[in-house]
């Protein structure tokens, strides 16, 4: 449904990628302690690159070429983000069996956040007089807050109201996420991880809870009216070239769009138009004819 390939026979691109890197560093560090049991590094560099770094005399006005640092090292594809398709989405959320998961769902599909960056906040955090959410970013350790959507803050508290009287802690320091039975504990993102796996096997579908964060950048990108330095301030990313692959179109948008040029197409052989009509006559040339204006 999602189009993400499954597991393979072979290992994936980007794996072989990472461990020719980690065995490369592991017999440079220890040719370069002069152990005296290697003698040459069994993953070596392109022949190109041996004498220097990559991209040591780069000008600052052109763009990084894509280098291969590695004589063995694969290469690896890039990644298009996925996102979840609006009628998609509302068969997940129905799927949720608690208000705490719905209102999870929400704020993760209209704030962008990281699934565990939002479960870290507190009581606290969550303003929604002015639709706000705070979390602590996950690189950086800065405090952001976020705009969400108000049907996130409807679904908060329709959980709060039923936390309540099943007795879970409150206060403006306690976390804004518990555990649905004792003993109460902020939930892990592995729990998080398998309740939205849960939702997704029901359609038999393979969407993950980064796809959320992905969803919710498309569909901010796709605004006209929201700027794309908003959107990159949100994201918290440092460099806004990482938001032009939510630029591009998705694999189900493309074959919509070639699908709908071929109805159209076919509607046209079937219905062709109508001949047009018979220019009129022109005002000038009568009056010129009869001499002065017709009546």
């Amino acid at each position: 449904m999602t189009g993400k390939p499954t597991i393979g026979k072979k290992y994936a691109p980007a794996t072989r990628a990472h461990c020719e890197t980690v065995l490369r560093t592991f017999y440079d560090f220890h040719l370069d302690l002069n152990s005296g049991q290697l003698l040459v590094n069994p993953f070596p560099l392109d022949r190109n690159r041996r004498k220097g770094r990559p991209h040591a005399h780069h000008n600052p006005a052109d763009e990084f070429k894509h280098e291969r640092t590695g004589r063995y090292r694969p290469t690896v594809p890039e990644r298009i983000p996925r996102r979840i398709p609006d009628d998609k989405y509302t068969e997940v959320f129905a799927g949720l069996r608690s208000h705490r998961d719905r209102a999870l769902l929400a704020f993760w599909v209209s704030s962008a956040a990281r699934s565990e960056e939002l479960l870290t906040s507190t009581e606290r955090d969550g303003l929604p007089g002015q639709q706000l959410i705070g979390v602590i970013r996950k690189g950086t350790k800065d405090y952001q807050q976020l705009p969400t959507s108000p049907d996130a803050f409807v679904r908060l508290r329709l959980y709060q109201e039923e936390a309540l009287k099943k007795g879970v802690p409150r206060g403006r320091s306690q976390p804004l996420w518990w555990t649905l039975r004792r003993p109460w504990r902020p939930p892990q993102y592995d729990a998080a991880r398998m309740m939205f796996n849960r939702a997704t096997e029901l359609l038999g579908a393979n969407w993950t809870l980064h796809d959320l964060r992905h969803t919710a950048t498309y569909r901010m990108a796709e605004d006209p009216e929201m700027s794309l330095l908003h959107v990159q301030h949100i994201l918290g990313h440092k460099d806004q070239r990482t938001l032009q692959k939510y630029l591009r179109p998705s694999r189900d948008e493309v074959i919509s769009a070639g699908l709908a040029h071929h109805a159209r197409q076919e509607a046209k052989k079937l219905a062709p138009p109508p001949a047009p009509a018979a220019p009129a006559y022109n005002e000038e040339s009568l009056n010129t004819l009869f001499g002065g204006l017709v009546a």
